[in-house]
């Protein structure tokens, strides 16, 4: 493996993970605010690593596996974490199934996705991320950074939180979508790794 500064941003974001997770359960004043920034310098690394990796010619097979290994890594552990909070806003069940809904259908394209990379593997391939993915890996981003922190911001101020809450719920709603549709362009797209 040829070690580079772009596959060393991506593997800084794979550990940044229990960071996150720790800060968001650990009870202290402001402790999802600072979840969430761990998560925003996280979501930081993922372009950074990628734009450096192209502007110096350092695209490897082994950072076009590992980087959308740790997109999914963050994003579900995120999406776990925000599933067990319970909403702000009510009929608070309504809004727990809705989320819990979409994240089992992200979490399970995400894993279909997953093995989809393992056979093309097997055959050699080296699958990267397309741009439709990349659009639905931002605005999966964007919600989970517009929800994490709410309970920290409903104590602070409630129209602030409400509207983070709402937000990100929206945009949740949106990456539901294009995870979705993206999951199926993207095996489409790359049907021949299914062919014997």
């Amino acid at each position: 493996m040829k070690k580079n500064i772009p596959n060393i941003l991506t593997v800084i974001r794979m550990l940044m993970i229990p960071v996150l997770i720790v800060l968001f359960f650990v009870e202290f004043e402001g402790h999802r605010l600072a979840a969430a920034l761990v998560y925003f310098f996280a979501c930081l690394t993922d372009f950074f690593d990628g734009y450096l990796a192209r502007k110096n010619n350092l695209v490897t097979n082994f950072g076009k596996f590992i980087d959308p290994i740790a997109d999914k890594m963050i994003i579900a552990c995120s999406l776990v974490a925000i599933c067990v909070t319970e909403p702000i806003v009510q009929p608070a069940n309504v809004y727990t199934i809705i989320i819990a809904v979409c994240t089992m259908m992200i979490l399970s394209r995400e894993l279909m996705i997953s093995v989809f990379r393992t056979i093309a593997a097997d055959k050699q391939v080296v699958l990267a991320a397309d741009m439709f993915g990349k659009i639905k890996t931002v605005v999966q981003m964007m919600a989970l950074f517009a929800l994490l922190p709410v309970a920290d911001f409903v104590v602070w101020n409630e129209l602030a939180g409400i509207v983070f809450f709402y937000g990100g719920f929206a945009l949740l709603l949106l990456a539901t979508v294009l995870t979705v549709t993206s999951g199926i362009h993207y095996i489409l797209r790359n049907k021949v790794v299914l062919e014997d």
